[in-house]
This record gives structure tokens, sequence and C-alpha cells, in this order.
């Protein structure tokens, strides 16, 4: 009768779940959970400059410690510049995340996030840096009220030997602003609204660069679907739009993700 409880219980909960850790262009600063991981799923694509990229992130905690977490991302790419070149793999991403300050139970939440950056896209076709490189991100999470949670994010990139469509090589750095509201209409139903802006070091010509900038503020909403078995899956849908240097330009979002647990929890004896 216990493990009968147990388990209703359980159901009830994964029914309530809240979303939680589903950002779209702002990162949250919540590790996943013991036991859980998360396979993300994104498509940006730009009207103006028909670019378009898709993303594939898989989140694991580490089985020793959650605060510490392991995760990848595979890109597809396709540069609008370069016309008639078509999609094609886009640089890998492997990235570590430490759970610095609270976790997803807790008001505030801040995981640093390191990432390096490994060179398989085909710079001279725009789908990568054409070197290897490193970037950070600080994400902060606030829980303002119950219905509204607050994001924000510092980060930087550096790439040591980056080269352009023609083989030159400069060193490249880069930074990212953002800061997003969402707002908890319903725990399986959320509005978000998020300010991004980047800077950007791109190479011109043998050891010289040139720095480029973009302002997107994307509204969005996203939803989730909690299956008994344990299975959260969360779609959205973001419209970002240029302002300031980005002004004009307006693009579409897509998200889908699921989250699910890969450990079985045994019935203690």
């Amino acid at each position: 009768m216990l493990f009968l409880a147990v388990h209703a219980a359980a159901q009830s909960a994964a029914e309530l779940r809240p979303i939680q850790d589903n950002s779209f262009l702002i990162e949250e600063a919540y590790n996943q959970e013991f036991g859980v991981v998360q396979h993300i799923n994104t498509f940006t694509r730009l009207w103006n400059s028909k670019d378009w990229v898709y993303t594939f992130t898989q989140e694991w905690p580490l089985p020793f410690d959650p605060r510490h977490q392991l995760s990848y991302t595979l890109a597809t790419v396709s540069a609008g510049a370069f016309l008639g070149s078509g999609p094609g793999w886009g640089d890998l991403a492997l990235n570590y995340r430490y759970q610095l300050v609270g976790n997803g139970d807790t008001r505030f939440a801040f995981a640093p996030r390191l990432t390096w950056i490994l060179p398989s896209g085909d710079s001279s076709l725009g789908r990568g840096y054409g070197g290897y490189a490193l970037q950070s991100n600080l994400p902060l999470s606030v829980v303002m009220s119950r219905h509204f949670v607050t994001h924000w994010n510092l980060g930087g990139t550096v790439v040591p030997h980056g080269r352009d469509m023609v083989g030159n090589v400069a060193r490249e750095t880069g930074y990212n602003l953002g800061q997003s509201v969402v707002w908890l209409a319903r725990p399986n139903f959320n509005f978000l609204i998020e300010t991004q802006y980047c800077g950007a070091q791109s190479v011109t010509a043998r050891n010289h660069t040139a720095w480029s900038n973009s302002l997107y503020v994307s509204p969005g909403i996203r939803w989730a679907h909690n299956l008994k078995n344990g299975l959260q899956i969360v779609p959205g849908v973001a419209v970002p739009l240029g302002v300031g240097p980005s002004a004009g330009d307006k693009g579409v979002f897509l998200y889908l993700s699921f989250e699910h647990p890969f450990r079985r929890l045994q019935k203690e004896r």
C-alpha cells in the first residue's frame, strides 16, 4: 500500500510539474535534477539575412553530484550570405555548468557555464569560427513572485585563431548580454519576453577584425505536457524582432524539449 501511495503521489507531481528550465534565447540558472536528462531542439530562422540554425542539446547531471552538469550542442547551419551553399554541420559545443548558488526551488540561482567550441563547421561557408573557441556565460535566475521569474545573462567568447571565408586568420572576441521575464500564467503555460544584445568581431583580413552588433526583443510562449511516466514535453515558439542595430529584422524561433528520468527509483527493502 505504501508503494502504491508513493507511486500515485509521483504521478500527481508529474502532472503538476511546472515549466522551469526551458528558456529560449536566454539561459536560465537551473541545472538538471538528479537522475533527469533533457533533450533540447531549437530552430531559428531570420528573414532578412536568410540565415537559419537548428541545434540539438543534451544535458546530463553527474551522478555523484547534480551540481555538476555536462552537455553538448550539435548544430546544422545555413548562412544566407553564401547563396547555393546549403546547410551543413556547424561547430560542436562541449559544455560544463556548475550550480554555484541555489537551485530550482530557491529564489536566487546562479550557475556559471564554460564551453569549449570545436571547429567542426566550415568557416569558408559561414558555418563556424574556423578555429577552437572558449566561451563562458553567467546566468542568474531570480523568482520575483509566484507568477514572475527573471533570468539575466552575461557572457563572452574568445577565438584565438578565427578564420574568414578565404582563410585569413585573426583573434576574435565577442560578448553577450541578456534578460528575460517569464509570466507563469499557468504551471503548464507561460509567456516570455527576452532581450538579447551581442557584439562580435569577424575576421576581415589577416590579423584584422571588424565589430558588429545585434539586438533582439523576442516575445514567445511555451507549454508543457506532463506524462505519468515522468516524461515532460515542452514545445514553444517565439518571434525575435530586431531593434537598434538590428532594426527591421525579424524571424521565428521554435523550441521542443523532452525531459525524463534516466535512473530507476528503487523501492527500499
